[in-house]
């Protein structure tokens, strides 16, 4: 390939790369996070509220008691069977206000049969995972602005892909360690894109089409399709077969009754949610959705059934789905580590960090590639790029530390704990930006490592002292997800500390014309500013 062709594509790679970098590195740190999202929900509620397993067979007394205490729920409401992370049948209703806003409530039956409301003070789980499909910007918008992202990172995957071709046997697994830093991290970003690109690949490609499904979809809609596009892919995308309620009193079939006609319907479904609408008229519906295991990307089936009668009328199996349902559920499960087992999403998160560390490389490769050698006075762009990627990335992590940290200091009975998770998430998250800016960056990032160091550390004693059981205590007890979320913790607290140790040792004794030195003219002159 010729030189010029080649410099283009760097080139691509390169600003395509950073202007898709930052978000990308919250959205893969984030999202390898919230591939244990069940696992997440369990660790976040106190242990007084983790009940042991229910039975389905509550299903219809739950249901007579929320519609007795609420009449109105009738109109639309779903049933969430136990799991091993929720082990209550809960109910979820979603209540208008005066204003027409939906509220969600969820019940669930105690012990005694009495009817109670379930409050989950603790967001955690969600919040990270709003932050991986929104970086956190605002959610009725920052989804579409990933999918954007998502598209720009196919194009550094191109791109790079077509840069490292002519020699990618050459240097596949050459990690050259030494005084060259460039040259290591250079190698080392070459690697892991190298090997996790079928990864990277699904990644830009999924959340590009979850993102902005709908909006490329819109101009068919409207030249081509003459506004019946929609209708047409809906079958695709909603179970719902938009049934017009009769306005005719028919009774609800017990849920034992209508579990046995799913069950039949679909062999071997597990059963996760029931979605009842227009209950007490004939044309009442049940949407059930579960889990069928075989051997396929996707094992989500669903059947809509008539609540009254127990007519069935629509199922949907790996088998039966349509090509637009397999495609958008297959991709779906592939997005989020659903196809597997625990082993896959150990996987989906060492890959996922491995992303997150991509991102972070290839904008230290851009300030390294813009110093100049053995000059005092260095590019201003690059010092502020460094600001920059300290600033988020790092902003980042400790951010997640301190929701994380804040979820066991606060009490579980908290008002709003759910804000105060989210409070400190950003508050640590622009603070860390903020400070990024004001300090040096060889300070900024030893300070900041240290920061993420000290919040990682503290969590497992957090957990400690908020649940009076010590690690060894919960490993004895079986308490997996307590014992890793601590053990990962440790772990991430451990790297964090090394890296900042890392960090100083350059700044001491590397270039003293780098961004990260201590002992740099510009350095000096900036702690002399800011003293």
């Amino acid at each position: 390939m010729k030189a010029h062709t080649l410099r283009s594509y760097m080139a691509l790679h390169t600003w395509v790369g950073l202007a898709s970098g930052f978000m990308l590195f919250i959205a893969f740190f984030a999202g390898s996070i919230t591939v244990f999202h069940e696992e997440l929900h369990t660790w976040e509620r106190p242990a007084s509220t983790q009940a042991t397993m229910q039975s389905a067979a509550l299903a219809q007394p739950l249901i007579d008691a929320v519609l007795r205490a609420h009449p109105e729920a009738k109109k639309e409401f779903s049933l969430r069977f136990p799991s091993s992370h929720q082990p209550a049948l809960r109910l979820e209703w979603h209540q208008p206000d005066a204003a027409g806003k939906l509220h969600e409530r969820v019940f669930y039956l105690s012990r005694q049969g009495a009817l109670e409301e379930v409050r989950d003070a603790s967001a955690l789980s969600e919040l990270v995972h709003r932050l991986h499909y929104t970086a956190g910007l605002p959610a009725s918008w920052g989804i579409y602005v990933l999918g954007v992202v998502s598209i720009l990172y196919g194009v550094a995957l191109v791109s790079g892909v077509v840069l490292y071709a002519p020699v990618f046997l050459r240097d596949l697994f050459a990690l050259r360690i030494g005084k060259n830093l460039k040259r290591m991290w250079q190698d080392a970003h070459n690697i892991i894109g190298v090997l996790s690109l079928p990864f990277h690949v699904m990644y830009a490609w999924s959340g590009a089409i979850l993102g902005l499904g709908l909006l490329l979809m819109a101009p068919f809609q409207l030249l081509v399709f003459d506004g019946k596009l929609l209708a047409l892919v809906g079958p695709d995308i909603s179970l719902n077969n938009n049934v017009q309620v009769a306005h005719v009193a028919g009774p609800l079939l017990p849920a034992s009754r209508l579990i046995a006609a799913i069950e039949g319907a679909a062999p071997g479904i597990a059963l996760q949610a029931m979605h009842y609408r227009d209950v007490g008229d004939i044309h009442a519906q049940v949407d059930a959705y579960g889990q069928l295991r075989q051997g396929s990307v996707s094992g989500m089936a669903a059947v809509a059934i008539n609540a009254h009668d127990a007519s069935i009328g629509r199922v949907i199996t790996p088998q039966s789905a349509s090509p637009g349902t397999t495609f958008l559920r297959g991709l779906y499960a592939l997005h989020y580590a659903q196809l597997g087992e625990l082993v896959v999403k150990w996987m989906y998160f060492g890959l996922g960090m491995a992303g997150a560390f991509l991102f972070y490389s290839g904008n230290l490769l851009w300030i390294e590639k813009r110093r100049k050698q053995r000059l005092a006075a260095q590019p201003r762009s690059g010092r502020l790029m460094a600001q920059a990627t300290l600033g988020v990335c790092l902003g980042s992590m400790a951010g997640i530390g301190a929701a994380f940290l804040i979820n066991k200091l606060l009490p579980a009975a908290t008002a709003d704990l759910a804000g105060w998770e989210e409070r400190a998430y950003y508050a640590v998250f622009l603070l860390a930006l903020a400070w990024a800016f004001v300090r040096p960056p060889a300070r900024a990032a030893h300070e900041l490592l240290m920061a993420c160091a000290a919040l990682a550390l503290l969590l497992p004693l957090a957990q400690w002292w908020r649940g009076g059981v010590d690690p060894l205590q919960s490993a004895w007890a079986g308490e997996w997800v307590i014992v890793g979320v601590d053990a990962v913790a440790l772990v991430f607290g451990l790297l964090y500390w090394r890296l900042a140790r890392a960090v100083l040792r350059r700044g001491l004794h590397g270039d003293p014309h780098s961004v990260w030195s201590l002992e740099s003219p510009s350095v000096t002159a900036a702690l002399r500013r800011a003293a």
